[in-house]
């Protein structure tokens, strides 16, 4: 048997629905919010990535903003 909503079910039974089919709407819901769970798993890997991806990002952009300015002060000197 597959991991089940209990709530649900007990909400399902009390509506007077067959017992099969409160149990199989249950298990749907619960294999949905794993579902859920593991997509959300995956956009917190993605947005960690993404964030490291700006932090190298923003170096960049500095170290080569310091040697413009560093050119351009020996140029105009």
């Amino acid at each position: 048997m597959a991991l089940m909503v209990g709530a649900l079910y007990d909400a399902l039974r009390s509506a007077n629905v067959d017992d099969d089919k409160a149990r199989r709407a249950a298990e749907e819901v619960a294999d949905f919010q794993k579902q859920i769970a593991t997509v959300d798993a995956s956009v917190g890997r993605l947005e960690q990535k993404a964030e490291g991806r700006f932090t190298l990002l923003q170096w960049m952009l500095g170290v080569n903003l310091a040697i413009s300015i560093t050119i351009l002060f020996k140029v105009f000197s």
